[in-house]
């Protein structure tokens, strides 16, 4: 055992669990823990702001196996952090944010900058924890990181009083494995419900798989790959899925939902046999598009409450709660102890031919750049090293249709909460996790506005980041909805002053910063852009008047997609 001051026992916690980098900023009420820093190899990056820190470590979980960790002041600093972390909680991401706060005594008084922290976060994590001169900072730290990465993956908050941080501590040196095998899952399918599954799936002539975040790991991109090379099942993904299955290959359809590809949402309409496989159902899937698929269901998902309201709403066939990869690889080992195989040769061919015949498309004639015509010359580019952050809105969906993403953990968007700002700092933290690869932030001018600041990182950071920025001098999505449902009448969505953000970027020292409005000039730019070194920006000014296709009107069913002008058949005479 050794003596030392609680922010000194809290940075030996993080390197005993092989904390390599931290997201922060700084302030009064966690000066104790950034100075026990100087002592470690942690490397903490500032980010602009509290927001962007907790996002930049969410962004270092999602592109990860690893857990982000955020490190910020007390007061206005935690409540910044608030949206970051809602973020995380709404995408099932880990996560764990140490917070300032003043000294325990003054807790639930007016003191400055003190804020009922559990008060705020209770609803948006999976645990707040206000640790007291009692605890002990060692197994609780050790613990919550564990914590964050179990069952349904998610952040915690941990509330740490300036007293607790500076009063001296034994540190004991516990071993993180004890506190890593206490969250092992260890519950596997029976082989009578391996038979169950087998049964429902061997009597259909049409089955389709729907994979969700839940499979979004090494090993669940691993086994779903392998149940798939044994069985051909066509598959189609959430936005969170991205990667999971090759994009390339001809039985996966991509995203499906209000903005999912056009033959995702046409096949989806003929299947017999449906399994759902690591999702939330989430609405713009299951609600408000319309769900009637008359097909039998399976589904197998870690939390029990969502099964629950599943089980109620969905009458599944055939349910499992516990880890998805884990269930693939026992439905997998199953199938091939018993020689189970799927002739089901008709009903590939019939994927293959819906994602042939209706394949995703623009206006290639208005002399405007069309964000649809990026993102297509953009896929060329994307490969098993390329790392995809996107901010939020028409650009993001563009972006979830026509990107191939070929590896698990290589496409990282906010999802369920769908949060603007984002983009830049889930990029720094997919860059510090991910060294190697090619990181490409996909903003927006409202999305990325929001964190502007994040600029100035990457820049002073020299971080090899390269973000490509469609700017529409609009909010596009919001503008795109106005027009349906408020005939036309668009309030606060137009900005009505161009500003060159490329020279933005510029100023702040990226080494590479052009815009381009000249559809000539479109393919060369991106070449240029995608070949350049260093922090690298391309603005590309687009059409303010492009319509989001496809897309499934609100409350309406997928037999009701509106493909638009431009998504037509193509015959393969």
């Amino acid at each position: 055992m050794e003596e030392m001051n609680g922010a000194e026992v809290l940075i030996k916690c993080l390197e005993d669990l092989g904390v390599k980098h931290i997201f922060g900023y700084t302030g009064a009420a966690i000066l104790p823990v950034f100075h026990a820093l100087r002592q470690s190899d942690i490397e903490i990056i500032i980010n602009s702001n509290e927001q962007s820190s907790a996002f930049s470590a969410a962004g270092y979980s999602r592109s990860s196996d690893q857990v982000g960790i955020a490190m910020v002041t007390s007061g206005p600093a935690i409540t910044n952090t608030l949206t970051s972390v809602a973020d995380a909680y709404s995408d099932s991401i880990p996560l764990v944010v140490f917070a300032g706060q003043v000294p325990e005594h003054k807790i639930g008084t007016d003191s400055f900058q003190h804020i009922n922290v559990k008060g705020i976060f209770g609803d948006v994590t999976k645990k707040v924890i206000q640790l007291s001169n009692d605890d002990d900072i060692e197994s609780i730290v050790k613990d919550a990181y564990y914590f964050a990465r179990s069952g349904k993956p998610g952040p915690v908050v941990i509330d740490f009083p300036l007293d607790k941080q500076q009063k001296v501590h034994y540190y004991q040196n516990m071993d993180v494995t004890k506190f890593r095998d206490s969250y092992h899952d260890d519950r596997h399918l029976s082989d009578q419900q391996c038979e169950d599954f087998f049964k429902l799936l061997l009597n259909s002539k049409r089955p389709l798989l729907y994979l969700g975040g839940g499979l979004n790991s090494e090993y669940g991109k691993q086994t779903i790959r392998e149940f798939n090379d044994l069985f051909g099942i066509p598959s189609v993904n959430t936005l969170m899925a991205k990667g999971t299955v090759d994009e390339r290959d001809d039985l996966n359809l991509g995203m499906l939902g209000m903005f999912g590809t056009p033959y995702a949402n046409m096949l989806i309409q003929e299947n017999d046999f449906f399994f759902a496989i690591g999702v939330r159902w989430d609405d713009r899937v299951a609600e408000k598009v319309g769900f009637a698929i008359g097909a039998d269901i399976a589904y197998i998902n870690i939390d029990p409450e969502k099964m629950h309201q599943i089980k109620i709403e969905r009458e599944p066939k055939f349910t499992f709660i516990g880890d998805a990869a884990t269930a693939i690889g026992d439905l997998l080992n199953y199938a091939r102890k018993h020689k189970i195989c799927l002739d089901i040769q008709e009903w590939q061919k019939r994927a293959a031919y819906l994602k042939r015949s209706w394949p995703l498309d623009y206006n290639r004639e208005y002399e405007c750049i069309q964000s649809a015509e990026v993102m297509a010359n953009l896929a060329d580019y994307v490969d098993e090293n390329t790392k995809i952050a996107t901010g939020v809105g028409n650009h993001q969906m563009l972006a979830a249709q026509y990107l191939p993403m070929q590896i698990a953990k290589s496409f990282m968007t906010s999802g369920s909460f769908g949060t603007m700002g984002f983009c830049l700092p889930t990029a720094i933290g997919i860059h510090y996790a991910n060294p190697h690869s090619r990181v490409l932030a996909i903003d927006g001018d409202g999305s990325l506005r929001m964190n502007l600041g994040e600029l100035h990182t990457i820049a002073s950071l020299e971080l090899p980041i390269k973000i490509l920025m469609l700017n529409n001098n609009s909010d596009g999505m919001v503008q795109n909805l106005q027009d349906t449902e408020y005939e036309g009448v668009r309030i606060g969505t137009q900005r009505s002053k161009d500003v060159n953000f490329a020279d933005i970027a510029s100023s702040f020292g990226f080494t590479y910063a052009e815009r381009i409005s000249n559809r000539n000039e479109l393919k060369k730019s991106i070449e240029e852009f995608m070949n350049a070194e260093g922090p690298c920006f391309l603005e590309v000014c687009t059409d303010r008047e492009e319509i989001l296709y496809p897309k499934v009107p609100a409350g309406e069913s997928y037999k009701d997609m509106i493909l638009g002008p431009y998504i037509k058949h193509v015959s393969e005479d």
